[in-house]
């Protein structure tokens, strides 16, 4: 980490900066925008993408830069590189076939749209930094063997808690520890809550509810839990995760978990709520070495046998751009799955539905997620949240109870179900699909 900022500066020197386009300019993406434009020497952000031209604009200009070009066309868009010009558009397409473009900054959270997106600028052998943790936890493994056999590298970012977990568990597993739990700290979480209960918060910070909703009924930590484990190949202890309530400080938590049933697990993600230093991360870890233990106890981390690591802060957009320039100086992922799927984030009904209702999407009213076991997913043939949007219920389903794909009728022609379908036949031990619904 901490040769990033010197290889940064020689590509300043040199006159050769990394140059990055940004796919979407939201309130993260702007903030994203500001810190490579004003704190990121040898860093450019030479596009932004928006659905609405006045977005990508105003994301330029909250960081200083009034003079943008409007391009529509590959050609135009490559000729504003060259000239050093900043583009906006609104073809996200642009970006991921540019010369020019080092990597990609996928900020959307929309996991159709970002299907596309990161297959195309994969085609396209761009480097792709998603801070988008729906695409990844729905159809992610897949996608890695995409970017893998492209060459190219597919990674979630610093500065968001999987990011921040991930690198704690590098360091820990560095120093000659095991792992045994990568956790997450929450202030609140109530599966109830929607955009209504949300708009008032979201207002306050310039956010949107529905986002906003999503990190509070549990749905967000799903995601980010379960790329988590993804990378790491951890499980969940039980469906929802253990989701201790706890106000102590997460040092104090290492006697909660049994530390055989964590072994026997090969690890586990979860999350804590009310406990301290929030908003951050922690991990637990053994280590099998009695005079190793016993220097961990004169540094103070106890006597085991679950010694606690933690990061105090995560700060998001600040993050981003080290995790662009880990994958293009250093071909280096923050986060990416190792290989199959180790857990799912699974549609719930948040209230009662009723058949024939077509349901709404991630941090609205209709549902909430929780992470699952890959392999029970596939055995119960359950609804991935990733895709539950769109799709119409052929039966009532009682609050709480969750979804298969035998209860909906699935969109026509979705790129994210292809891929899911492709994710399923290829991880399946016997090359046989599993589940969605065919």
């Amino acid at each position: 980490m901490i040769i990033i900022d010197s290889a940064l500066k020689a590509r300043a020197a040199a006159g050769n900066p990394v140059k990055v386009g940004m796919i979407g300019a939201g309130f993260m993406g702007k903030g994203i925008a500001n810190q490579i434009i004003n704190s990121v020497p040898g860093m450019e952000l030479v596009g932004i993408f928006s659905r609405g031209i006045e977005a990508a604009k105003q994301a330029y200009l909250e960081a200083g830069i009034e003079e943008v070009e409007i391009v529509n066309t590959v050609g135009e868009l490559e000729s504003a590189i060259a000239l050093g010009k900043y583009a906006v558009t609104e073809d996200p397409y642009l970006l991921c076939r540019a010369e020019g473009i080092d990597a990609l900054i996928e900020v959307t959270g929309a996991v159709e749209f970002g299907a596309h997106v990161v297959t195309d600028a994969i085609a396209h052998r761009k480097h792709v930094i998603m801070m988008n943790a729906e695409l990844d936890a729905t159809i992610g493994p897949i996608l890695k063997v995409y970017a893998d056999k492209a060459g190219v590298i597919l990674s979630a970012c610093d500065g968001d808690q999987p990011g921040v977990e991930m690198n704690l568990y590098r360091f820990v597993k560095s120093i000659g520890l095991t792992p045994l739990l990568c956790g997450n700290i929450k202030g609140l979480q109530d599966p109830y809550r929607n955009p209504t209960t949300q708009e008032g918060f979201a207002r306050r910070w310039g956010q949107k509810a529905h986002m906003v909703t999503s990190f509070a009924d549990g749905t967000k930590i799903s995601f980010e839990q379960a790329i988590v484990a993804n990378a790491t190949g951890m499980k969940v202890a039980k469906r929802g995760m253990l989701g201790y309530n706890f106000t102590g400080h997460v040092d104090e938590m290492t006697k909660m978990y049994d530390v055989e049933q964590l072994k026997e697990l090969g690890g586990i993600v979860d999350y804590v709520v009310g406990a301290k230093p929030s908003p951050g991360v922690y991990v637990f870890a053994t280590h099998d070495d009695p005079k190793q233990k016993h220097y961990l106890d004169l540094y103070k981390l106890g006597e085991g046998p679950l010694y606690s690591f933690y990061t105090p802060y995560h700060l998001c957009h600040f993050e981003v751009p080290l995790s662009v320039a880990r994958a293009v100086l250093f071909q280096d992922a923050v986060l990416a799955p190792l290989a199959a799927p180790m857990v799912d984030v699974i549609t719930t009904a948040k209230i009662d539905l009723k058949a024939g209702e077509t349901l709404d999407g991630i941090g609205y009213y209709m549902t909430y997620g929780q992470c699952e076991n890959s392999p029970i997913v596939q055995q119960q043939n359950l609804l991935p949240i990733g895709l539950a949007e769109g799709c119409r219920l052929k039966r009532d389903i009682p609050r709480d109870q969750v979804l298969t794909y035998d209860d909906v009728e699935l969109p026509l022609g979705r790129l994210a179900d292809q891929l899911r379908i492709e994710q399923n036949k290829y991880f399946s031990p016997t090359k046989t699909l599993v589940g969605v619904g065919v």
